[in-house]
């Protein structure tokens, strides 16, 4: 009988995100996007991701790879994205164009970029000016306290407000079955729906418990700029909120360095420190259903293959539309293959493959 693997060899292995319909899941340089089609098929659409700090063994230094790993994150999720929504629309005649969805997600990121800096750059200092000027006084250190307080409220009202839209909360299910299939893994357990059920949605490493550090930092930051800042840099909005953005890329690696810390110890502190993080997430996560957490596995075991040699992958490997009809009217008939799973085919290789003792090198993403 195969010997367990000890829980901390599998830690932060396997990092993700929940997409449309589905979950990517990264380990190493492989991805894969899972997603459940209307017809109720799993399809995959595996790609590769190669940092580059593999490439520039500097860009691996603490602080300076937490910013490399945030952007390339970002870039990596309006991908994903972009890929989950043309799997739903490959099976509309009258579903947008591979370019109509690049544009989309263009337009998004930029609105996306100018909200993140009104509402947690520019209107919390805005507002603690105005609190100053209402009361005639000068708060001091304390206005950076009580603006990041303000950036905490906001964001935890936006995660409220997004949470009440029928589609993003399906997508918090999904957040939640990549969660709870990590989780599995990581304990070593059979990776299967029933498994994957019993174990948290709750993770340490995950993007919201990183957004909440990088908001608590901030208000660090934001009492020390208080306090070597002059007065008539303080008072300018926009030249403070400049000042802000440059100082981003630090609150970013410290955070990143953090949570790859918590990722990794269970300890009194790191429970404390991360436990804000983990409240958040009861918004941002719920709890799947057996069908979600089967596109959650599909998705980890396709990527992860390394550690389940014998799952099927051609069985569930998606080719987009266009390319499909191409091969098909190319290749001679009996050649032709299906490129979708059913779910329990998909699932099948999860209830029979324990996995490999050999171990992918650490990933350090973000869930």
């Amino acid at each position: 009988m195969r010997e367990k693997k000890p829980k901390n060899c599998r830690l932060n292995q396997v990092g993700g995100q929940a997409v449309l319909e589905g979950v990517m899941m990264k380990a190493g340089t492989r991805t894969a996007t899972a997603c459940r089609l209307p017809s109720g098929t799993i399809t995959v659409v595996p790609d590769e991701f190669i940092s580059v700090r593999k490439k520039h063994k500097i860009l691996n230094i603490p602080i300076v790879r937490g910013v490399i790993n945030f952007v390339e994150m970002l870039i990596l999720s309006m991908k994903t994205l972009t890929a989950s929504a043309e799997v739903a629309a490959s099976e509309e005649d009258d579903a947008p164009s591979k370019s109509a969805f690049a544009a989309v997600s263009v337009v998004a990121t930029v609105l996306g970029v100018l909200l993140a800096v009104a509402l947690f750059l520019f209107l919390p200092k805005v507002a603690v000016s105005g609190i100053e000027r209402l009361f005639n006084v000068s708060l001091g250190i304390w206005g950076a306290v009580i603006e990041g307080f303000i950036k905490i409220a906001f964001f935890l009202l936006y995660l409220i407000l997004v949470s009440l839209m029928p589609d993003i909360r399906r997508t918090f299910e999904y957040h939640g079955a990549e969660h709870k299939s990590i989780a599995c893994y990581e304990a070593g357990d059979e990776l299967t729906p029933e498994n994957a059920k019993k174990h948290t949605r709750f993770h340490p490493r995950c993007g919201t418990s990183f957004l909440f550090v990088m908001l608590a930092l901030g208000i660090v930051i934001g009492v020390l700029l208080r306090i070597f800042l002059p007065e008539s840099v303080i008072g300018n909005h926009l030249l403070y909120t400049g000042i802000r953005l440059l100082v981003l890329p630090l609150v970013v690696g410290v955070g990143f360095e953090y949570i790859m810390f918590a990722g990794k110890h269970d300890n009194v502190v790191t429970k404390i420190f991360s436990a804000p993080g983990l409240w958040f997430q009861r918004i941002t996560t719920r709890e799947p259903d057996e069908s979600q957490l089967e596109v959650a596995i599909t998705a980890l075991m396709y990527a992860h293959i390394d550690a389940f040699p014998d799952f099927d992958r051609d069985a569930v490997t998606y080719r987009p539309k266009e390319k499909a009809e191409k091969e098909a009217a190319e290749a001679p008939e009996e050649a032709q293959t299906e490129t979708t799973a059913t779910p329990a085919e998909a699932d099948e290789p999860a209830s029979e493959t324990e996995p490999a003792e050999a171990a992918e090198p650490k990933s350090d993403e973000t869930l």
